[in-house]
């Protein structure tokens, strides 16, 4: 059993007692200096209230925490929240508290059970995790039900960052991956950097957005905007990019000229409009659109390398013939009606949008197939 004094801020609030302080990994996951209240659903008695260890999530910490020891830069300032239903003795002249886990402990884990264990995996594999600090909250007198309600309170208040700022973030990282000096990053956020889809992805959809003559000028709802009149926002229309337009199978990569890219993306678009836009085909810029046409922007742009030519006019002539060889269910969707709000389009779910989108390749390849073939 442990016995620890430490430097500590007592804190009130209401009738809950916490003391703020920081402790060594060393400590923390000392034997029986915490549990972890699990629930088990299959126990109508059982009186845990934790969610189930997630071992991922704790190993993707461990490797990362590993990994800032030599660099000194491993960052993990959020606090994990224990809690006991006894007291813990405070000494005021010396701002510390005495942490006896024979008669205490062991704590409970109200919060950061993932922390925990991940930084006893890091322990394992590099004993100089021990002397990692951590901040820590720990709420004393606090009965298991109280316990149990400040989990909830935790686990449904607290909000993980909008995932359009995630992907401004993610953005900036790339750009800054080799000029500027870059502290340790999880892997999982490293290999996204490193990629830099998410930040081409980003440039594509500002590109549309401000552009002069742009269709889509704004119209897409960016990270931290309240743009009236937006009709899609921008973390979707980035993970739509990401997924179909900056794949290996899109020839729109194949590019060196990243400039180039955004203009080809931007006349498929306009021809699009031209075509399918009379002022009230308002799904044609909501979700349902985007997806379907950044899936067929595949075999389009195919069609269109095989011609060399990538011009507003060429793709509007292209898509033109292609819709009129849409034959069954989805042969009115290259005709604006298709596209107005209550019309068919508002109507597809993810499946839909695939069907409709090998219906518009074959009409592609119908359009442009010569009408003497030899074998």
């Amino acid at each position: 059993m442990a016995k620890i004094t430490i430097p500590a801020a007592r804190v009130r609030q209401g009738a809950l007692m916490l003391f703020t302080t920081s402790m060594k990994v060393g400590d923390l996951v000392a034997d029986k200096f915490y549990s972890v209240e699990t629930l088990d659903p299959s126990n109508g008695e059982d009186k845990g209230y934790q969610r189930l260890l997630n071992t991922a999530r704790a190993k993707k910490l461990a490797e990362y925490i590993v990994k800032g020891q030599d660099s000194q830069d491993a960052f993990l300032p959020t606090s994990v929240f224990l809690a006991t239903s006894k007291s813990i003795p405070f000494d005021e002249s010396t701002n510390s508290i005495h942490i006896d886990t024979a008669d205490v402990g062991p704590f409970s884990v109200v919060d950061g059970q993932h922390r925990l264990e991940g930084l006893k995996m890091a322990a394992h594999k590099d004993p100089r995790v021990l002397d990692f600090e951590v901040p820590v909250n720990i709420a004393v007198n606090l009965p298991q039900i109280h316990q149990m309600c400040h989990f909830l309170i935790v686990n449904t208040t607290q909000k993980s960052v909008d995932k359009s700022v995630e992907q401004r973030i993610t953005s900036r990282l790339t750009e800054a991956l080799d000029v500027e000096d870059m502290p340790s990053l999880p892997k999982w956020i490293l290999n996204t950097v490193q990629k830099g889809e998410v930040d081409k992805a980003v440039k594509y959809i500002d590109y549309l957005n401000e552009t002069e003559g742009s269709p889509w000028k704004g119209k897409i709802l960016m990270a931290n905007s309240d743009t009236e009149g937006a009709t899609i926002n921008q973390r979707s229309f980035v993970k739509l990019v990401v997924r179909y337009i900056l794949t290996a199978n899109n020839p729109i990569i194949a590019f060196s000229d990243f400039d180039k890219e955004k203009k080809i993306f931007l006349n498929y678009w306009k021809a699009i409009a031209t075509i399918l836009d009379d002022g009230d085909a308002s799904a044609l810029y909501k979700y349902i659109g985007v997806e379907l046409f950044c899936r067929f922007s595949i075999p389009f742009f195919m069609k269109l390398q095989e011609r060399g030519n990538f011009t507003v006019q060429a793709m509007h002539d292209l898509l033109e013939a292609s819709f009129e060889n849409v034959e069954g269910e989805y042969a009115g969707l290259g005709h604006p009606d298709w596209w107005v709000k209550g019309g068919k389009a508002g109507h597809l779910n993810s499946g839909a949008i695939g069907i409709a989108v090998q219906e518009m390749s074959k009409a592609l390849h119908k359009s442009s197939m010569s009408t003497a073939i030899q074998i």
